[in-house]
């Protein structure tokens, strides 16, 4: 696959958008009923333990995907670390100042940096999530070494909506300019 050839959107990739989606916006949702780790009941803590470690396993198998899946779908052919392909992201950039809606290719431009700095950030919140539900004992306080990395997981509260907005943003001005992505990828049409 060149640079200028979209990536086709397998049922595999489809299936594990969805499963990212649902289980990530979900753990995202129960991340404020999941600091009562310490108390006696901790109800909340180990819902949302168990669906970010769902999360976490889908995650493992996107990235192993895009390591060792089909050529169109490696990180190998559509992140933007090449000079053409950063270039690519530029131009989407360009167009968007422009007030312009860049031409929505999947895994290209604006979409593979986006698309990239997501999965960096999913990559923290999943190894986060994981370190965290092998160590903490509910009903206890976490060690003291343990703290930052429960902080730094919680700044998910904040990240994690961003980037829905702005993923759910871009859909939906997609599909008002009658760019139906979203069909695609649902639909698998």
């Amino acid at each position: 696959m060149n640079d200028h050839t979209p990536a086709e959107l397998d049922v595999t990739t489809r299936i594990l958008h969805l499963g990212l989606a649902i289980c990530g916006t979900w753990a995202w949702w129960l991340g404020d009923d999941a600091h009562d780790f310490h108390r006696v009941d901790h109800s909340g803590y180990i819902l949302h333990m168990w669906v970010g470690l769902s999360f976490a396993a889908f995650l493992l198998l996107r990235l192993g995907y895009g390591f060792f899946g089909p050529r169109s779908q490696r990180f190998s052919t559509w992140v933007p670390y090449t000079r053409a392909r950063f270039a690519h992201v530029m131009a989407d950039v360009r167009t968007l100042m422009r007030f312009r809606i860049p031409d929505p290719v999947t895994h290209q431009g604006l979409n593979a940096a986006i698309i990239s700095l997501a999965l960096l950030l999913f990559t923290f919140q999943g190894i986060s999530g994981t370190i965290m539900s092998l160590s903490i004992t509910p009903g206890a306080r976490p060690e003291h070494w343990l703290r930052p990395i429960i902080e730094l997981h919680g700044a998910g509260g904040v990240w994690i909506p961003t980037y829905l907005g702005l993923h759910v943003g871009a859909t939906v001005v997609h599909a008002l300019t009658r760019n139906q992505i979203w069909k695609k990828m649902v639909f698998m049409k």
